[in-house]
């Protein structure tokens, strides 16, 4: 850290000052390598297969003349950059630091770095609205608890605050919306909130259409203008449910957005929810101890059931960060000749050096091949080569303190759709009153590919699955190509590289061998 005169900032200044200045009684700590350190994320083990999926890609895609390139991210996505480019752009960054041009610097970093900054000054210290907005808006939460909720919750109060509206929270969802249990928040009542795992609010699955005169009824009283919801697939069906009923009732004609917010990770409209990266994380930990326990004894394999409902997120990308050896999902059927080349690929297995075996099943991926089936079977078929235990890991994925990433995406999400709220309710305000019908003033706030986009609840009715409560099209899909090929069977390269489903042809070890 310097200054703006380029004089260095050390942490024992920092320390003098608070010391001298405020009185506190300061100790200062050195991270040092402990930030090199430690078990690799979730996040970081997936990331790091994609990556080197991709710079294989890029090596067999070349010809003498492709430029040297960098395999990096961009918002949910792999891409190539120029390396000479990468490198300039570092070199430029220096430069505008030493020539104390910070601004320019700050924007040479990218976007998602200056996107960082500029939300960590607007939360960091309480700014007081220039004036009063005419406008008051509603936060709650709705379905299972999340990670990152509160994280939401937090950065959405306090930029309406910023914004000079009338900030209330609803305890308990839709229901404690139809009882009246809605309280005025101010700044400090949102303090301490970033880290803490459940819902400080309180959530319930309860849906509008059970209470919705009640609802509307509160919604008159408390003359709420906007509604912000953080919530799973309850929260984008019952606002849903909301817009639907505006014909009935003026009073729903009002601005609504739709945080995801699931460990499930099955919101239409959104490539990533909230609570889903804790999940994987919670879930991946639980296997490596698992596979530890295991490690006096040989010839083991284990079944391990993860929740999500229909959806088979947790348990691919899981799969993927754990080098589980199968990964059964609803989304990807499988019949009894795919169960049976996984016991012959588990059984090749135990006969090299790695004597243990993770097999991951979603609790919904088949009615009739259900844990305890997938059990027997594998103790049947592996019996004399090795044998086999179940673990239900059941609600420790929902516990817990959100990850650094579940935090910060929250953070960035209450923001945004606080932002584009504020926006909309200028647009629709007039003669004293806020009136939206629209298509577009109710919406699901999301990570679509490279950007944060905001998708009317209207469009994405017709993209969803209502019976499996799933969209229809899941970006995550392709991710399990890579899973069954780090798997060592069913793939080959040439049918990876086709990259879909249709193209999957599944084989046996021995072919695979040959």
């Amino acid at each position: 850290a310097i200054d703006r005169s380029g004089k260095p900032i050390s942490s024992n200044y920092v320390k003098d000052l608070v010391v001298q200045r405020l009185g506190f009684d300061t100790r200062v700590t050195v991270l040092g390598h402990v930030q090199r350190g430690g078990t690799p994320s979730a996040f970081d083990r997936v990331l790091s297969s994609k990556m080197g999926m991709e710079a294989v890609m890029a090596l067999l895609e070349a010809t003498p003349d492709t430029p040297a390139c960098v395999v990096s991210l961009s918002g949910n996505q792999s891409v190539r950059l120029p390396l000479m480019e990468c490198v300039q752009v570092t070199k430029d960054v220096q430069k505008a630091m030493d020539e104390k041009r910070f601004e320019e610097a700050i924007q040479l970093r990218g976007r998602s770095f200056e996107n960082n900054w500029n939300i960590y000054k607007l939360l960091a210290h309480q700014k007081p609205a220039q004036e009063k907005s005419p406008f008051s808006m509603a936060i709650l939460n709705v379905g299972a608890p999340a990670a990152g909720m509160n994280a939401a919750v937090r950065s959405a109060v306090r930029i309406a605050i910023c914004q000079g509206h009338t900030v209330y929270v609803v305890s308990d969802g839709f229901e404690g919306l139809s009882k009246g249990q809605v309280r005025e928040v101010g700044w400090h009542d949102v303090a301490g909130w970033l880290g803490r795992g459940g819902s400080m609010l309180g959530t319930k699955r309860t849906l509008p259409k059970t209470c919705m005169e009640k609802i509307v009824e509160n919604v008159r009283k408390f003359n709420i203008q906007a509604l912000l919801v953080i919530g799973g697939f309850e929260a984008y069906e019952g606002v849903l449910q909301l817009v639907e009923a505006r014909g009935q009732y003026e009073e729903l004609c009002i601005i609504m957005c739709v945080i995801p917010a699931t460990i499930s990770n099955n919101v239409p409209g959104t490539d990533f929810s909230l609570g889903s990266d804790t999940a994987v994380n919670a879930a991946m930990e639980s296997c490596d101890r698992i596979k530890q326990s295991a490690s006096g004894t040989k010839r083991r394999v284990f079944i391990v059931e993860t929740m999500g409902g229909y959806c088979g997120y947790l348990s691919t990308v899981t799969g993927i960060a754990v080098g589980a050896d199968a990964a059964y999902v609803y989304e990807d059927p499988f019949t009894i000749h795919d169960l049976k080349a996984n016991v012959e690929h588990l059984t090749d297995k135990m006969k090299t050096d790695i004597q243990r075996g993770l097999v991951l099943r979603n609790e919904k991926c088949h009615e009739h091949y259900t844990t305890e089936f997938l059990y027997n079977l594998y103790s049947s078929e592996g019996k004399g080569i090795f044998d086999c235990r179940i673990n239900v890991l059941g609600h420790l994925q929902q516990g817990g303190a959100p990850t650094p990433f579940d935090r910060n995406y929250g953070t960035k999400l209450g923001v945004k759709a606080v932002l584009w709220m504020s926006e909309k309710l200028q647009e629709v305000y007039r003669k004293g009153r806020v009136f939206a019908n629209s298509g577009d003033s109710a919406c699901v706030i999301g990570l679509r590919k490279k950007v944060v986009a905001f998708s009317p609840v209207t469009e994405l009715k017709k993209v969803t699955d209502f019976e499996h409560r799933l969209p229809q099209e899941q970006w995550w899909l392709n991710l399990r190509l890579m899973l069954k090929m780090l798997a060592n069977y069913q793939i080959s390269l040439t049918e990876y590289i086709s990259g879909t489903m249709e193209h999957v042809t599944r084989r046996g070890p021995e072919e695979v061998r040959s």
